[in-house]
């Protein structure tokens, strides 16, 4: 099984955020791979993986950074796969780290999610995914209308909540 999306992430201590993202490529069944690589501590084996993603079969590139997070973008710079970055609050509420992956120069776009959105990562990834692929395509598709049946039982859980100026 070779991976489809690779997880690279600045450092460890961004796991706990970026399981979130492994835990649903894994549910949609799409090989994926996880790596920590550092833009400014391993800055060769970051250009040796970028350079190389698109030939070892990589479709899609999640990448998870904190503070300066140069990652996703330097990651953007050296491939034309889709960049997905995720920002993390490691620092200032991770306001540092969202400007600095979203504020990408014109021509090496960052497809950018919330900070810690490393689910609407994947779901972005399975998107892109999707387009080429009908099986996953409609595991989408049902996913969405899963989302939607959630929302639609709360409400009706929400209805039957009393309050004495409550009008629905």
């Amino acid at each position: 099984m070779n991976p489809k999306v690779s997880i690279i992430m600045g450092s460890t201590s961004d796991l706990p955020v970026m399981e979130k993202a492994a835990a649903l490529l894994n549910d949609f069944e799409i090989p994926f791979e996880i790596n920590a690589l550092s833009a400014h501590r391993t800055p060769r084996e970051v250009e040796k993986f970028a350079t190389n993603a698109q030939e070892n079969g990589i479709e899609v590139i999640i990448a998870a950074a904190g503070m300066a997070a140069h990652l996703p973008g330097v990651i953007a710079s050296m491939t034309t796969l889709p960049v997905i970055g995720v920002p993390i609050n490691a620092s200032l509420d991770g306001m540092d780290a969202l400007l600095a992956i979203v504020q990408m120069p014109p021509g090496i776009p960052v497809a950018t999610v919330g900070i810690n959105a490393a689910q609407n990562a994947a779901i972005l990834a399975v998107q892109m995914l999707a387009v080429g692929d009908e099986a996953l395509k409609n595991k989408l598709k049902q996913y969405k209308e899963d989302l939607k049946k959630k929302i639609v039982e709360a409400n009706e859980q929400l209805s039957k909540v009393q309050y004495t100026y409550k009008t629905n």
